[in-house]
């Protein structure tokens, strides 16, 4: 630095700053002004070219040819000359006291006049202010000016306090739309469920008469099956405003078979919210080795939060390779394994304990389970000596197994998925060297097996999931992600993997779908996880299995997070 350099930028700065005072003294003084800001009954001489420094909105009035830039008076309406007279010292000499009494007329007189340093000055000063009790209003304002930024601080303050914004004054007034926007994000934090639906009712009890036609809306939005058991019984169902709104009936309904019966659903209303301390575990049961020449024992839960691995208990006495595996009441039910089995054992999550349970009347193997209002259907397989058709229901009440009407072909290693109160046996094979492309379906309610659209394909060591009222068929050495819609009863492609899997392990999982393992063309067992979103239709790979592994078991269960 050259001897002096910085004293002269210390002079440069002073002068500058007195060139500026003193043309702001010559403002207040009337001198050399050559345009007049008229507010209320105040008038304010002004230096054109000042304005037009640092306000589009004056520049473009001096610059243009409109009528407007041979005047010499320009009116402003609902502004206080207060103000007025704060944001010209601020055109003049670059400083404003800002504070919360003045920072919102402020912000909207510098947004009016297009004075960008002084808008952002304004809008700094909001967001150092937000705080639980503020968010709601300085949201809404921002919204009214088309600040983003702002506006979107506001929203991630509001959804990361969710609990303590929904108890203050502001958020009473809110609209609807906006509630069912913050209740169906998923950045919303809250430890329980049961935090949602106590906001919502405070929202409805604050004008109860005119919005109780708003609360089947707002239901549909809180997860009523993943609020406590007890709590759902005393503080929803007892409740007086529901109990006097009809339409919410089905709502309670649907949470009440979820409670009593536990079938996984697979739909959002099913789904722990992200931050809550309830999280989705994917649980990998068996299998073979990388070579496919070991049965594993090992029982591998994944939490996608976190993409942590744990070893859960073993499995008891040996290892098994194509178990048939389903959940029912968050308890893990495994089947078959190997020749011929009739042990039927419960894995309880909770308390990451075995309990043998009521053995199949038939032993089988490469067969398929499905849990469907509160019961679950073994369906075919091989026993040995020939595939199977019979098809038997166990009762969890009554620990015992009871033979149904047998499937109209009989089928091994075929998708087996319940979806929309009905089985769907899908592919499979038939006899060693040829698989079907047939769909059967059962209807517990009739007691009745009946063909739907058959599949595009003919494949065995296939694997199907539910989500969103949507069967998804994978494996079988395709690297297509096939789609059936069982209430129009058409098949599509839905996505496309990187590679030919069989035998993978599939669940689905904070509405995406999970697939684990798995061998590929030449045989091999792989330790990869794929990630398919039916929403954005992208695979994307997630953490991986802690060893290479095909033929096992795949679900996911709903775990309480250590406090």
């Amino acid at each position: 630095m050259a001897p002096g350099s910085q004293s002269g930028n210390c002079i440069g700065s002073c002068y500058a700053n007195e060139i500026l005072q003193t043309l702001n003294i010559s403002r207040r003084n009337g001198v050399f002004t050559d345009f007049t800001v008229q507010v209320e009954d105040q008038a304010f001489p002004c230096h054109r070219f000042v304005l037009s420094a640092k306000s589009a909105y004056f520049r473009t009035m001096f610059t243009s040819n409109l009528r407007e830039s041979q005047l010499s008076t320009v009116h402003l309406c609902e502004v206080s000359a207060l103000n007025m007279g704060l944001v010209l010292d601020f055109l003049y000499e670059g400083e404003l006291p800002i504070h919360e009494g003045n920072v919102r007329e402020i912000l909207q007189l510098s947004d009016f006049l297009d004075i960008t340093c002084l808008r952002d000055l304004c809008v700094q000063f909001l967001e150092s202010q937000l705080d639980p009790s503020n968010c709601v209003g300085i949201k809404r304002f921002a919204e009214s000016l088309s600040i983003a930024s702002l506006s979107e601080k506001s929203k991630k303050l509001m959804l990361q306090s969710f609990s303590e914004v929904s108890k203050k004054e502001e958020f009473l007034d809110i609209s609807k739309e906006e509630l069912i926007e913050y209740l169906s994000d998923d950045e919303l934090v809250v430890s329980k469920e049961e935090e949602v639906f106590e906001a919502v009712m405070r929202w409805i009890k604050r004008n109860e008469t005119t919005r109780v036609r708003e609360l089947k809306d707002l239901l549909e939005h809180v997860r009523l099956p993943l609020l406590d058991p007890a709590y759902f019984l005393e503080k929803v169902q007892m409740d007086k405003t529901i109990q006097d709104s009809p339409e919410c009936f089905v709502l309670l309904q649907e949470a009440q078979m979820y409670h009593i019966l536990g079938d996984p659903a697979n739909s959002i209303k099913m789904r722990p919210r992200r931050f809550t301390d309830l999280s989705e575990l994917i649980v990998t049961v068996g299998g073979c080795d990388k070579r496919g020449v070991l049965k594993l024992p090992y029982i591998d839960g994944c939490n996608p939060k976190t993409g942590q691995w744990m070893a859960l208990s073993g499995l008891p006495g040996y290892g098994k390779s194509e178990p048939a595996v389903c959940v029912l009441k968050n308890n893990i039910y495994i089947s078959g394994g190997h020749m011929d089995s009739r042990h039927v054992w419960m894995f309880n999550v909770h308390i990451n304990c075995w309990i043998k349970v009521a053995s199949l009347n038939t032993g089988r193997w490469k067969h398929g389970v499905a849990a469907l209002k509160g019961q679950i259907y073994a369906v075919g397989g091989f026993d040995g000596q020939k595939r199977l058709s019979l098809v038997e229901r166990y009762n969890s009440f009554t620990n015992t197994w009871t033979p149904v009407t047998p499937m109209l072909e009989a089928v091994s290693s075929a998708a087996v998925v319940a979806c929309l109160n009905k089985i769907y046996v899908i592919g499979g094979g038939v006899d060693d060297d040829v698989s079907t492309e047939k769909v059967q379906c059962y209807d517990p309610e009739e007691d009745k097996w009946t063909y739907k659209s058959p599949a595009p394909f003919c494949k065995s060591c296939i694997g199907a999931v539910h989500l969103d009222g949507m069967i998804y068929v994978i494996g079988g050495l395709m690297n297509t992600i096939f789609r059936y819609n069982p209430e129009e009863d058409t098949w599509s492609a839905a996505a496309t993997l990187p590679g030919p899997l069989e035998s993978c392990g599939l669940t689905a999982c904070g509405g995406k779908i999970y697939i684990m393992g798995g061998r590929d063309e030449d045989g091999v067992g792989t330790d990869k996880t794929l990630v398919y979103d039916p929403t954005t239709g992208s695979i994307l790979e997630g953490q991986p299995l802690l060893r290479g592994t095909s033929h096992h078991g795949c679900v996911t269960v709903l775990q309480r997070l250590s406090s």
